[in-house]
């Protein structure tokens, strides 16, 4: 198994639309100035995150089970940037929809602008076959509030190839979050 450079990644992404949309160098500035970069990187692919967030509350004191989610206890925002309130949680989505191969699984990592400022974020693997937009966990370890912005990068995607396929991949076992769009919450 081994990572896959950009040139690899530029192939998938053309030939097999593993990526789309998908940006063809890293973007460091757009119109407005500067951002925070996304795009294809020498070993991986910087996604974007979307418009769309949904905020942890306790408005309702709902308890958080992953068996039982109670969708109450989000408040749905959207726009170009999002206020993540102190020691909280929030879902946001990639712009980009992903297709995994057969021989590939993906390791996501949270980009290192938004971990020098105390956000972390939490991506479980691509598996082999899995496609869909990448629901992203974005978590505030700080006791202030902490502003993510849309349409800029958020985290990073490395790709790895298998020496060789999967006896089961995510799309034969009919995994359940296959082909998501939108903010997918814990489905059980």
């Amino acid at each position: 198994m081994g990572v896959q450079p950009d040139h690899w990644i530029r192939k998938m992404a053309r030939e097999h639309g593993m990526i789309e949309p998908f940006e063809d160098g890293l973007v460091r500035r757009n119109e407005a100035g500067p951002v925070i970069s996304y795009g294809l990187s020498s070993y991986g692919y910087d996604l974007r995150v979307a418009r769309d967030f949904k905020v942890f509350t306790n408005v309702y004191n709902a308890v958080v089970d992953p068996k039982k989610f109670d969708d109450r206890s989000f408040v749905d925002m959207s726009g170009d940037s999002c206020l993540v309130p102190p020691n909280s949680f929030a879902l946001a989505r990639s712009v980009e929809y992903f297709r995994i191969p057969r021989d590939v699984i993906t390791l996501c990592v949270g980009k290192s602008t938004y971990a020098r400022c105390g956000i972390i974020v939490n991506v479980t693997p691509f598996e082999p076959e899995w496609e869909g937009h990448v629901t992203l966990e974005i978590s505030n370890t700080t006791p202030l509030p902490a502003r993510i912005y849309a349409n800029e990068g958020l985290a990073q995607v490395i790709f790895l190839a298998a020496t060789s396929l999967c006896e089961t991949s995510y799309k034969d076992r009919g995994g359940k979050y296959q082909a998501q769009t939108g903010i997918v919450g814990p489905r059980a």
